[in-house]
């Protein structure tokens, strides 16, 4: 079946962004975790909806519309949470519901028949194009450098952003750049399961990396790992059974988390109940 599956270039070209796909999780869905910023990044995910409703209207690629409306979004995002006593959850969902707003009255607006964006809302990793495939290995790229060429700032902007601010880091050019990388994520993974999936495919992979390790750079290796597979049977399973790819690979990522906090709760009991035996038995002697 994989040999067959091979032999069509969309299939091909759907396997290549699963894998591109599943770096930035890895990288970016880690950071996410660890800083807590789920709500915020469905936030910038949603927004970007209206720059795709915008390129539609103004004629132009709808996803770099959502680039720019999700830089847009992040810059906002970021200034809002350092500059104003603003809770953050309330711009969350104002931002949320004006992004998605303004992409549905864009597409309106448009004249002719109305397109196509179902796409965009829940994915269609079939549909992949080469150009689709240049622009996310770029945005892929501009990705992994910053996180490994500043690798040791992350890791001490993660662990303690006080501590960082203190020994000299710039904590908020850190968090600007956070931000936009999150802004870049969104728009490499629209293609693969659409705005409304995204959050998932971003937070499980290093949500059950994070049950098995705390050192940051295996956990963002393990991401990675575990986002392609998701990918990649996602896709074989999808191609099977005939069902959507994109809802397919947030299911398979969703049940293995749920899988992976049963075997990390089974093996801790079984750790703890060999620490007690051992105790008894020390006892005993």
């Amino acid at each position: 079946m994989l040999e067959a599956i091979l032999n069509y270039n969309f299939m091909q070209n759907a396997l290549f962004a699963a894998l591109l796909s599943s770096v930035v999780c890895g990288l970016i869905g880690t950071i996410i975790i660890e800083k807590r910023l789920v709500m915020m990044s469905g936030g910038i995910a949603h927004s970007s909806f209206g720059g795709i409703g915008l390129g539609y209207f103004l004629g132009f690629e709808p996803i770099i519309g959502a680039l720019i409306f999700s830089g847009v979004a992040s810059v906002a995002v970021a200034t809002i949470k350092r500059k104003t006593n603003t809770n953050t959850d309330t711009f969350i969902g104002i931002l949320w519901s004006i992004g998605m707003a303004l992409g549905i009255i864009f597409i309106a607006i448009t004249p002719g028949y109305p397109p196509e964006i179902t796409s965009y809302l829940f994915g269609d990793i079939l549909t992949v194009s080469n150009t689709d495939i240049l622009m996310m290995l770029i945005l892929v790229t501009i990705v992994t450098f910053s996180i490994f060429s500043f690798f040791n700032y992350w890791k001490a902007y993660l662990f303690d952003e006080t501590f960082s601010f203190v020994i000299g880091l710039k904590t908020a050019v850190m968090e600007y750049l956070m931000f936009l990388l999150i802004g870049l994520t969104v728009v490499v993974l629209i293609k693969v399961v659409g705005l409304i999936l995204v959050i998932a495919l971003l937070t499980a992979p290093p949500a059950i990396a994070r049950l098995f390790t705390y050192n940051l750079k295996k956990m963002m290796a393990l991401s990675v790992l575990l986002g392609a597979l998701f990918g990649f049977f996602g896709l074989l399973l999808s191609y099977e059974f005939n069902i959507a790819s994109g809802a397919t690979i947030i299911l398979l990522a969703g049940a293995s988390y749920f899988v992976s906090i049963f075997i990390k709760s089974t093996l801790e009991k079984r750790k703890k109940k060999i620490s007690f035996s051992q105790v008894n038995n020390q006892f005993k002697n």
